[in-house]
């Protein structure tokens, strides 16, 4: 394709989640108030797990991660985002566009994959108890960990360019808050079944296999539970991975109903409410789900308050 063709758009308006004029100050209070809570306690939670020896295990090594993961998910989208709440021209430029588009489909790859890895250190601990130790070596997590960001930020390369094949040369107004995948394709002026066919393609196989490795190793790790005798030992083995569950169900849910849909105006508009719940409800609650309910944690936030506030 030739340069003409996709520079004829220089910059792209999004039209946000409302046209409403008065409603514009009060969503960006509501936002910033999110988004601020979403930085301090994704922010705590990595300080926290550095700080405390007590943590520096595999599973506090991997949800370190995942809180880093939060962070820099939702920064990709909401600083955008609060700026456009408060402007009259609501624009992106194409660069800038996808960049955005970029980031935000690899660092969601990489999330479905660094809660897999998640949920593969927890069958380990709880059915291999005994190799724990040796299967679960820092190379090891190193290497688990690096595996997704690679994975995740090649895929977001190849969509991007994909993307950048395409034609954008009439409408330029995207339908959405931030710059995804139905709204730009429906803006395209270009034949677009090649990016639609691995757009499904991939969030369909990212999703389904991530989320088959995680569900099969919950599947041995209630089994293993189930075998347990005392109620004391499965109370204890549940509440060390009750957290990811929720998370994952939190996280998928929505990322399952946003992405394997064709683009449309009514699955475009579907998807700005959607997308809410998965870039600021999930990195919101990821945080405090792990802290509530967790002893680990809350022990280590007790100690960091006894050690910041009442002593000399």
């Amino acid at each position: 394709m030739s340069k003409k063709n996709y520079s004829a758009v220089t910059e792209f308006i999004l039209l946000g989640l409302t046209d409403r004029a008065e409603l514009q100050p009060v969503l960006f209070v509501i936002f910033l108030v999110i988004y601020l809570i979403t930085v301090i306690g994704n922010v705590s939670m990595i300080l926290l797990i550095r700080s405390d020896p007590k943590l520096h295990t595999p599973m506090y090594f991997f949800l370190g991660h995942l809180s880093f993961l939060d962070l820099c998910y939702v920064s990709n989208v909401t600083p955008q985002m609060l700026v456009n709440f408060l402007s009259k021209r609501k624009t992106i430029s194409f660069i800038g566009c996808c960049i955005q588009f970029h980031f935000f489909i690899a660092l969601v790859i990489t999330e479905y994959y660094m809660l897999t890895v998640m949920a593969y250190d927890r069958y380990m601990a709880i059915c291999k108890p005994l190799l724990y130790g040796s299967k679960m070596s820092r190379s090891v997590c190193h290497s688990l960990v690096a595996t997704p960001y690679i994975y995740g930020f090649a895929n977001g390369l190849a969509q991007t360019i994909l993307m950048l094949r395409l034609s954008f040369c009439g409408p330029n107004e995207i339908n959405h808050f931030y710059c995804a995948d139905p709204p730009l394709l429906v803006l395209a002026c270009s034949d677009t079944y090649v990016k639609e066919t691995a757009m499904f393609v991939v969030a369909g196989f990212n999703l389904t296999c991530s989320l088959t490795i995680i569900l099969i190793s919950y599947i041995f790790i209630f089994m293993a539970i189930l075998r347990i005798h005392s109620a004391e030992g499965r109370h204890k083995a549940f509440s060390t991975c009750g957290s990811h569950p929720t998370a994952v169900t939190i996280f998928y849910g929505t990322l399952f109903y946003m992405h394997l849909r064709p683009p449309s105006k009514a699955s475009v508009e579907q998807g700005k409410i959607v997308a809410i719940f998965y870039i600021f409800v999930s990195p919101l609650l990821n945080p405090l789900i792990y802290s509530l309910r967790n002893k680990d944690v809350k022990r280590a936030m007790r100690k960091v308050i006894r050690k910041k506030f009442f002593t000399k």
